[in-house]
Formats: C-alpha cells, structure tokens, sequence
C-alpha cells in the first residue's frame, strides 16, 4: 500500500536503468541481462523480434517475478499518449501512461473511468494484466472495462482485438500476465465525470459485519474496510459515495455500530493521514477520492509485501471467520488487512471470473520467510471456497489447483502457446503457475 516514489523520484528512476533493476517493495532483484527504451512502435517490433527472451517493465508493482526475464527487459514509458473518442465513450492510451495522469486528463475533459484502485501510482496496462481492481459491489475490476488490446506477439506483429471484433479473444487477452506479448496500448470504457465524497468509520464488530453483511458492503459506490484480524473487530470502515448533482445528505454517524471519524484517518494506526486522499465527507472529483493514496505522496514508510485471494462474496463472511481463526499466527507479520468486494466479469485469467468476490488482502511486514510458510496455511484455509490468488501478489497455490479454479486455463495456455511459438516472453513465473509440462 504505497507508491514507489515521489513524483521527481519516479522521473529519475525512468531514466536510470540500475534504479529498475528491483520492483518497488525491494523484495526481488530482477535477471534481465539490459534495459531497452523503445521510441517507436517500429522499434519495438524490432527489439522483439531480435530477442530471445523479452518482457515489458512497467511500474514494478508486483511482489514477485511475474515481470522478470533472463533476457531483455523493455521500458515502454515513452508510449504515453492518450487519445479520447466521446462518441464512443472510449479512451485510447500507451503502455507508459498511469492511473493518476490519465485521471487528470480525463476529468479536465468531462469523462472518467468508473473506477480506480488504491494507488493511482501504477500503469493501465500493468494493472489490467493482473487483474487489479478497486472496490464496489457493481464495479468489475479495471480490466473489466477494457475494450480493446493492442499487443506485439512473439513474431513481431501487431495484433488488435477488440470487444466488437473480437470478443472472446478480448476476454481471453486482458489479463494476459505477460505471456502473450507486449502491450501497446489499451481502449478503456469511460463515463461523464463525477464526484465522490469520503468518509471513514471506526470500530465494527465482526458479528454486526455478519447480521449486516449487504448493508454494509453497499453502503457506498466503493467499501473498503481494515482489520489487523487481532479481535474480531474491523478498525476502519472506508466508505466513498458517489454523489449526484442534486444536494446530498450528511452521512449518518454511526454506521450498525461503527462511529463516524473525528479526524482524518491512515489505514495503519500511528501513521500520518496526509499521504490518504481527503475524507470527513469533503466532496471532490473522482480520481482524487476513489484511490486510498494521493498521487503526490509517498503513502507508508519501509518495504512491504502483499497477499490477495478473491472468494465468493455469497461465501465472504465463511471466508473472512477462516482467516480470523489465523489471527494470531497473521497479526505479527501484518501491517494491515484490507477486505473489498469486486464483481464478476468474463475475462478468462481474472480471479472475478464468472463469480462476484470478495477480496481479502494482506499487506505484510517485509518478512519474507515467515509470509511465504504463513500462505500455505492461508490457502488452506480459503481453499473451500475456491479462493483464487491476486496474480501479482505473493502466493504458494500449485499450478494443478490454479488449473482447478479457473475453468479457462487450459484455453488460456493453448491461447498462449499460439501467441507466443518462440517462447520469447516465458519465464520462471509462467513456468511454474501456468505453462511448463
């Protein structure tokens, strides 16, 4: 739950091949023999076809080496240009382009995207590719709003799918992990711009959670709510709601026993609140609400590490008590807990696949041995309820389970292998969840 940099950090470090040699936790060193920065399109393809082994570096916000290669790693930071359609009701964008510039863009021009994650710190294509979402019972995650993929396959040729064309192979594309080629550039689904109003709670027992369940979730346009899973309490209840143009109502003070905020709040306790976008109910547009962190800041101090599994909301409350009966074995290892609803979708790699879910996220302490022997008692634990790993968060699920909870992974394979003859952007991620015999 924080940004890699300040904003003239994050410049320095683009243009400084050594500082992308880590992800931004610090927890992996990448492999890749050298760093490209292709300036074109037609330089990509090149450098794509040259390679024996290849893979695009975005904002490095992924907690193992889903991104990582033996060969070749490419910077597509360059490929920064968005293009809106409001006819269409679209919005075309490079490689290199992140939540928070086009939020900015996009609102300054009357549009916005129907939803955001936590950070607006990470890149559009990125974030698609694993499936990152933010919160609400009717928002898919932010891959669920692409309508059209424009990647370069192992053979160096551009290839276009889009939702009109091609729609299954749409479905079948977007959250790709990397294994199909490298993206080029993504159109996202937009709506008419609009505000949102922040306000936090405090202190919910789990048992009101419980007789409370579909309230609660729904009691705004995105929910989120922290625990440190050390009673059966949830500390902080985040609720953003989406407001229209009409005058709105205060929210109430309590929420089924959880106290309306005093103060501004951060989601770890004793931790400054700027950092966190603005609360106590103060309207402002959506891309300055709908993420946790502003864009400007920096939003934790130290490494970290991080964990999610999506399972059945119909099961989430099951779900939740199961990973309570762990709290004493999580909490010394855990910086905090954030649980939040996502719905279903049709993409094939998407943990929402077909199923409205709830996710359950762990962001850890940087202790690295203990975390990897807790997640195999964690999935253990979520394994009745199918319980499916956030792509590029730490996990332990053998491949043989991955192929048992995802009804399209051997499509997804087969889809890949087709992609990606020469094996230019496999490597020991791939081969170890997905691809390798």
């Amino acid at each position: 739950m924080r940004s890699p940099t300040t904003e003239k950090d994050n410049a320095e470090m683009l243009t400084n091949p050594e500082s992308l040699r880590r992800n931004w936790a610090g927890n992996l060193v990448f492999q890749a023999a050298q760093v490209s920065e292709p300036t074109s399109l037609e330089e990509l393809q090149h450098l794509i076809r040259v390679s024996s082994r290849v893979k695009a570096l975005g904002t490095r916000h992924s907690f193992h080496d889903i991104a990582d290669t033996s060969g070749m790693h490419l910077s597509l930071r360059r490929f920064d240009e968005m293009t809106l359609d409001p006819v269409a009701a679209t919005v075309s964008v490079g490689a290199g382009v992140r939540y928070g510039e086009l939020g900015a863009w996009l609102h300054a021009k009357g549009f916005a995207l129907k939803n955001l994650a936590s950070l607006p710190h990470i890149s559009i294509v990125g974030a698609c590719a694993t499936a990152t979402h933010g919160s609400g019972l009717g928002n898919h995650c932010l891959s669920g709003e692409v309508a059209a993929v424009e990647f370069v396959d192992g053979r160096g040729e551009l290839v276009t799918w889009t939702r009109q064309s091609e729609p299954q192979k749409l479905a079948a594309s977007v959250v790709a992990l990397g294994a199909l080629g490298v993206v080029t550039r993504v159109t996202l689904d937009v709506v008419p711009t609009f505000s949102v109003a922040q306000t936090v709670y405090e202190n919910l027992s789990l048992d009101s959670l419980d007789r409370h369940w579909e309230e609660i979730l729904g009691a705004g346009y995105s929910v989120s709510l922290f625990t440190d899973w050390r009673q059966d309490r949830i500390r902080q209840i985040w609720v953003k709601r989406k407001l229209a143009q009409s005058v709105e109502t205060e929210p109430p003070e309590a929420l089924f026993g959880a106290v309306r905020q005093q103060d501004k709040l951060h989601p770890l306790p004793g931790h400054a609140a700027e950092p966190c976008t603005e609360q106590m109910g103060q309207p402002g547009p959506w891309f300055e609400r709908l993420p946790h962190f502003r864009m400007d800041f920096t939003p934790s101090s130290g490494a970290e590490l991080q964990t999610e599994y999506l399972a059945p909301i119909e099961r989430g409350m099951e779900a939740l008590l199961a990973v309570q009966r762990l709290g004493a074995s999580i909490s010394p290892h855990l910086q905090i807990s954030e649980i939040r609803t996502v719905a279903a979708d049709d993409l094939w790699m998407s943990m929402a696949y077909e199923r409205d879910s709830l996710a359950i996220h762990f962001t850890w302490q940087p202790h690295g041995e203990a975390v990897q022997r807790l997640l195999p008692r964690i999935e253990e634990s979520l394994a009745p309820f199918g319980a499916r790993p956030h792509w590029g968060k730490l996990f332990s699920m053998p491949r043989t389970r991955l192929r048992e909870i995802y009804p399209r992974f051997n499509d997804f394979v087969a889809l890949v292998k087709h992609c990606d003859p020469e094996r230019k952007f496999r490597n020991a991620f791939l081969d170890r969840y997905l691809l390798k015999d």
